[in-house]
């Protein structure tokens, strides 16, 4: 416990920022010109690298004419890149929409300029202009992820995070906190919730501020910028646009959380019809997962990666075998497709009895719902201690994905014991092939609870996309190599 305070202080002395830099922080309009700024330094960066590069690689020399067009295109650039939206701060938090616009806005405006330079008949140097595109792209896109990831590493130490007030009914008000203090990259920072419910807090502890007819009061009192309505929230559409009215002259910015829980954006298509607003919702994508593109990434992978892996498996195996002489493989009965059993490979990291001595630690299990965990598992092997701390444990289950009973992507294996005890939902699970990772060992392996690990699986089963797998199996390497959460 004295560890872990004395942490967070060095933390809190490390993050410590004044009043003033929280206030300019939070200046919507000081974000935009920060955002725009950048671009524009970036940009014109771009031109500078392009340019020099094209000079010091063909000899051709400088074109001052030229400039007047690559200012045009510059201005161009800008212009696209906020048309499209990629200065809307909601996008800067999470999901792939900022990424996506700036590219499309690139494209315009390279496509655009094109255009003019045909319709005008003008000579630009082709290959400054194409380089100064890639350039100029990359450096956007790079400049986003860096500046994502350094925000949402503040917003974890709790430091320029937006204040949320959640409206609705309290069990939904819980879930869309449980969401947000959970997942506290995304910056929020749950202020009270606004019920008609008669708690001073909801079960989960989010104290009641008031009523949902004194919300505009106490959106004015407490100054927070960000209400988030929730199912229960007002009656009629009537009674929400009378709000959005009260709210047209302020800077309080609305947000709808529909109960639709754990569907992807792929899945949803925002429709509006004769003024409604509909939402179209895509079936779940479990069976587009079993068709024959991710089965040829799986046998293609795979024979690259033990290929690749083979001189780690070789110096494992002799190390196992060194060890105590025992067997280097072990094999168990697991869980795979449609409920179908497998002989699951690993390398083996326990000792030779350990499914034995396995009842008499039943009561120090540390695992979460039907997982058994230990930290510290007496049954581990030295050489085990290192080869699970690094998944190296896991190499042969590529055998088992070349062969079809596993998946490069997927949800875990689970024991016919943990099957025993699933319920209907969770046997979900089984509707895709079962990974050597996955959406949750991606989102902190074994520390997750148990509830989270299944809710990931799910998330996982019912939107799958090619995308999201590439995007796991790059996460993998990150979490592998940084060892987290595994033991």
């Amino acid at each position: 416990m004295a560890q872990t305070e004395v942490r967070n202080v060095t933390l809190t002395t490390r993050f410590a920022v004044t009043p003033w830099a929280e206030k300019l922080a939070r200046s919507r309009s000081l974000k935009q010109f920060s955002l725009v700024s950048t671009d524009v330094a970036i940009i014109l960066l771009g031109f500078i690298a392009s340019s020099e590069a094209v000079q010091l690689l063909t000899d051709r020399p400088r074109v001052p004419e030229s400039y007047p067009a690559a200012l045009l295109f510059a201005l161009l650039w800008v212009a696209a890149l906020s048309g499209f939206g990629t200065y809307a701060l909601q996008h800067t938090r999470a999901g792939s929409t900022e990424y996506k616009r700036t590219i499309n806005a690139t494209l315009l405006a390279s496509g655009t300029m094109g255009v003019i330079f045909y319709l005008v008949s003008y000579e630009y140097p082709r290959l400054q202009f194409t380089s100064w595109i890639i350039v100029g792209l990359t450096g956007l896109c790079v400049v986003r992820f860096i500046r994502r990831r350094f925000t949402q590493h503040l917003h974890i130490h709790g430091l320029f995070t937006t204040e949320v007030l959640i409206a609705g009914s309290s069990d939904h008000v819980d879930e869309v906190a449980r969401v947000l203090q959970r997942e506290k990259w995304i910056g929020y920072s749950v202020r009270g919730a606004i019920t008609d419910e008669p708690f001073a807090t909801t079960r989960n502890g989010v104290p009641v501020l008031g009523k949902l007819n004194t919300l505009p009061e106490h959106l004015d009192s407490t100054g927070v910028p960000l209400v988030v309505f929730a199912e229960g929230s007002f009656d009629s559409p009537a009674e929400f646009r009378r709000l959005a009215w009260h709210l047209e002259q302020s800077n309080v910015q609305m947000a709808l959380a529909p109960t639709l829980a754990d569907v992807s954006a792929q899945r949803l298509e925002f429709r509006p019809v004769a003024g409604l607003p509909l939402v179209d919702v895509a079936q779940p994508t479990a069976a587009k997962s079993l068709r024959w593109l991710k089965r040829t990434m799986d046998i293609l992978g795979s024979a690259i990666l033990l290929l690749l892996a083979s001189p780690i498996l070789l110096a494992t195996m002799l190390a196992i075998k060194l060890e105590d002489g025992g067997p280097v493989f072990f094999r168990q009965p697991r869980v795979g497709l449609e409920g179908q059993e497998f002989a699951c490979l690993k390398l083996r990291s326990m000792c030779v009895d350990a499914e034995a001595r396995l009842a008499a630690l039943k009561d120090q299990n540390e695992g979460a719902g039907v997982l058994f965990k230990m930290k510290d598992d007496p049954r581990i092997t030295k050489v085990g201690k290192f080869i699970r701390r690094y998944s190296i444990d896991e190499l042969p289950q590529l055998w088992n994905t070349l062969v079809g009973d596993m998946s490069l992507v997927g949800p875990r294996p689970a024991l016919p014991k943990e099957v025993a005890l699933y319920d209907d939902d969770t046997r979900r699970r089984l509707r895709v092939r079962p990974g050597l990772t996955g959406l949750w060992q991606v989102s902190g392996r074994s520390s997750l609870s148990w509830e989270d690990t299944v809710r990931l699986d799910l998330y996982y089963v019912d939107n799958w996309s090619l995308v999201q797998d590439m995007m796991i199996l790059l996460k993998t390497a990150k979490a592998v190599v940084g060892s987290d959460g595994a033991y």
